[in-house]
This record gives C-alpha cells, structure tokens and sequence, in this order.
C-alpha cells in the first residue's frame, strides 16, 4: 500500500517518470529474483548446518514431553 500512494505522488509531481517506473518495475524484479533465491538458499543452508551441530544437544536432551 505504501509503494502505491508513494506511486500516486510521484504520478502527481512527475507523471513521465511514474509512468517509466510503472514500466521499469516488472523488469527490476526480473532482474533481483536470482538474488532472492541465492538468499534463499544461503539462508536454508546456514538453518541445515545449525541444525546438524545442535542436533546432539537434541538427542540428549530427550524428549520434551509433560512431566508426570
């Protein structure tokens, strides 16, 4: 919604530019998306290794059910 209204002035103030925004938009996330998914999987394979080192702390730990 904020990137709309911001859209809404610049289409006020400047609307050639707007306009080549509104037209440039889809190509720049066209263009980022491999880095998004290079952030993805850098992101899994950090959470991957975290959860192979704290893994023996897991298993000895034991089960984590209610106490009776």
């Amino acid at each position: 919604m904020t990137k709309f209204l911001l859209w809404l002035i610049l289409l006020v103030f400047c609307w050639p530019l707007a306009l080549l925004a509104l037209i440039a938009y889809p190509f720049v996330w066209l263009l980022l998306l491999p880095f998004r998914l290079i952030g993805i999987t850098v992101d899994s394979v950090f959470e991957l290794l975290r959860a192979i080192f704290m893994l023996p702390a897991r298993v000895l730990r034991g089960p984590q059910g209610v106490a009776g």
